[in-house]
């Protein structure tokens, strides 16, 4: 099965090669590397040509976006894997056995069309937070349950069936596909393995700004998809998040 791995960029020198490393050390062969960055100008995109030149299965695109997930969204139109994932630019894959591992589920009796599992978040090489997800429960998303974003891979016959992410969201964008994702009848398998790291300090935690706004996006993502309680899960949500740093 041939995977494409997108990854979004602007302005990522300072943290783009070791996602970049990430992916090279995969110890599985057929991945499809999609490269969409937003014309960066702080170097980002000389080593981007670098990558791409050097390596079959590249693809790269540097021009102007509308926001991460109009960006998400040009990827996966590019991509002609059979199961589809998003790497953000300043994250890493794992391990070198992370896409082979997800490989091998979607390949396992099960026949899942969604696999995803656990992350961990980092300041530098310390672990801050740890997100296990836990195995899918339908009755878990009135609670706040979401496996982490850059964890879930998909058949593409899932964006086909669900369509790409809506960016009419700016921060929520991902919940709101989670959330179509999910409470479809499609086959989940969960690993119960950490399969990135992931950087402190998203568009969505970054500062108390971006938290109010990510909180009121999840509640229209909700009320778009008739999931949920409005605020009660949206609680839930954060008290899920507050649990992660008491993880060990």
């Amino acid at each position: 099965m041939k995977v494409s791995i997108i990854t979004i960029t602007y302005n990522s020198a300072a943290t783009l090669a070791a996602t970049l490393a990430s992916v090279i050390r995969q110890d599985y062969a057929e991945i499809e590397h999609i490269l969409v960055d937003g014309n960066s100008t702080d170097g980002s995109q000389q080593i981007l040509s670098a990558y791409a030149a050097q390596r079959s299965h590249v693809h790269y695109i540097s021009e102007q976006d509308n926001g991460i997930y109009d960006a998400i969204n040009k990827g996966i139109r590019r991509a002609t894997g059979d199961i589809i994932g998003i790497l953000n630019s300043d994250d890493v894959l794992a391990s070198p056995e992370v896409i082979s591992h997800i490989v091998h589920a979607f390949q396992s009796a099960q026949s899942p069309d969604v696999v995803y599992g656990d992350l961990v978040y980092c300041n530098g090489e310390k672990v801050i937070r740890r997100w296990k997800s836990n195995a899918f429960n339908p009755k878990s998303l009135k609670y706040g349950w979401m496996p982490p974003h850059p964890t879930l891979y998909c058949l593409r016959k899932v964006y086909e069936e669900q369509g790409l992410y809506d960016d009419r969201f700016r921060i929520s964008a991902d919940y709101d596909f989670m959330l179509r994702v999910f409470k479809q009848n499609y086959r989940v398998t969960y690993l119960p393995e950490v399969l990135v790291r992931m950087s402190i300090g998203g568009a969505s935690n970054r500062n108390l700004h971006a938290l109010l706004r990510k909180s009121y996006e999840d509640m229209q993502a909700m009320r778009k998809n008739h999931v949920g309680a409005g605020a009660l899960t949206v609680a839930a949500k954060i008290l899920r998040k507050c649990k992660q740093f008491l993880r060990k």
